[in-house]
Formats: C-alpha cells, structure tokens, sequence
C-alpha cells in the first residue's frame, strides 16, 4: 500500500552540496494549477512530501499548496536545507506543514552551513514551529562520513539551546529535544546512479519503492521512490494517466515483484547505496 508520495514541487535548489547526486533535468517549478491536478490524482495517499529534488522553500506558493494539501486530506511533510529561513521562515509558520525535517549538514558540505547565523536561525524556527504544533526533525544524516567530525560545534550548540538529558525516540535513531521537537541521526548514503558500481544481477535487495512510496517529479513523471534523481526509472506520467495504470504498467510490476523476491529488477536499483541497507545484514 502506497502511504507516501514524494511531489517535487521544483527540481531547482539554492546550494550545491558535496553529498547531493543533484539532477540533468531542465530546471522546472510547477503551477498551482499542475499541484492541484496531481494531488487528486495522487487522492488516499496519506502522506505527501513537497520535494524529490530540489529546495521547496524556494517555491512562491509554498505556503498555498501547504493548504490546497491539507484542504484535500493529506498530511503535508516539507523537508529543507534551512538556507531560506531567514527570508521564508515567517511566512511558513502562518501556513505549517504536518512535519518539517531541517537537515543540518556540516560546513564541508557547502559554505552556507558554516554561516553563524544559520543554525541559530533554524533553531530558532524549529521551536517556533513545534510551539505552533508542527513536528520537526532536526537531521544530521552524515553518521559514516568525513563529515561527521563536524557534528561536535552543532551538537554543542543544540545542546546550549536544549539543555538537559536527552531522551531517545521511541523508533528510529535520535533524540526527543522539547515537546514535537527531535535531533534524528542517519548514516551518510550513495545515491543510485547509472555509473555507480552494480551488485551481481543475483545478489539479494530489497526497496520500499512501489510497496509504500513513489515519487512524482515537477513535470508529472512517476518514479518508484524518492532517490531518483533523473527519472531513470520513469513509470509513467500522472498528468496523462491514473496512478493505478501506472502502478499496474509491465515495468511498475517487475520492480514491484523483483523487491518482493528479494532481487533488483532493474540495473539502477543494483546501483543504489540506500537500498543495500535493507539486505539483513547491511543495515
């Protein structure tokens, strides 16, 4: 059962990050006239996330689709590099996701990260946003990196701005902060990419992409999950067809069937670093 589609509201983004696989794509940024018509074709999914690739804040009708999402029953799940806080901050607080993750990257990874002002100003904006109901998610999804030696000056000041024991979430890696609030750890990861070394055509694999998610990119362009990038794996596109004739399309199918023994149906698949995780054993 599909309970999360990943909407890419724009493929373009204000950074260029060392950890990002980034996208060939022609930059394109969807009209709320295009948002409406794809979430009701994308109409029981539960859970919609405003990106795939690309940085959602810098959408001028962030805020609007936040509520065209809410008015038609979804949960709506923003997830930002926090650059544009400062400027947008204020004007998503009046309009709140269900969930907002801030991913809290070191200075290595990009410039903009070692600003002082950034990380007071995401903090800043996650408390007042958990204060006004909305959970948020600070990440550092670095752990396994060069960059994780960076973590300590953050951690220090996450600490200074919620003092006290930490206590572990219930799922998952982390740490509840304040009420709604959460510092959440996650392992660097390779993205799949066609020029990436591939496991052996037999080797085991397993993919949540078709069995809980797909992802819609800014031009309509249906793909099995969240990583990728290029619409290499394009399934079909929702402006032209119902989602249940793409998820029922031959390559739809084999994807969906290959996870299910455990095999990477298609060569991209076998060359995605995040979906070795779930091999028992790898993560």
């Amino acid at each position: 059962m599909i309970r999360k589609a990943y909407l890419e509201i724009t493929n373009v983004c204000n950074l260029s990050c060392t950890f990002c696989h980034k996208t060939a794509r022609p930059p394109r940024t969807m009209t709320e006239a295009e948002f409406d018509a794809l979430t009701d074709r994308l109409a029981g999914i539960r859970h919609l996330y405003f990106h795939l690739m690309g940085e959602p804040t810098l959408h001028p009708l962030l805020p609007r689709f936040i509520e065209i999402a809410k008015a038609k029953g979804f949960l709506p799940m923003l997830t930002t590099n926090g650059s544009l806080l400062s400027q947008k901050g204020d004007l998503l607080l009046k309009t709140l996701p269900h969930k907002i993750s801030i991913s809290l990257h070191a200075p290595a990874a990009n410039p903009a990260f070692a600003d002082p002002a950034y990380l007071s100003t995401a903090i800043d904006f996650a408390r007042r946003a958990a204060e006004g109901g909305c959970i948020v998610a600070l990440r550092l999804w670095n752990l396994g990196s060069a960059e994780e030696a960076e973590n300590a000056p953050i951690l220090e000041k996450l600490h200074a701005a919620f003092p006290g024991q930490w206590a572990p979430v219930r799922r998952g890696n982390g740490f509840v902060l304040a009420e709604k609030l959460f510092l959440e750890w996650g392992e660097q990861f390779d993205w799949p990419d066609p020029a990436a070394p591939a496991l052996p055509e037999g080797a085991e694999l397993f993919c949540h992409g078709l069995r809980d998610q797909i992802g819609v990119l800014c031009d309509g362009t249906v793909v099995p999950c969240c990583l990728d990038a290029d619409g290499n794996l394009a399934l079909g596109n929702l402006f032209e067809t119902e989602l249940c004739e793409i998820l029922a399309s031959p390559r739809a199918r084999a994807i969906y069937d290959g996870f299910t023994r455990r095999r990477g149906a298609e060569e991209l698949c076998r060359r995605c670093g995040y979906a070795r995780r779930f091999v028992k054993g790898e993560g």
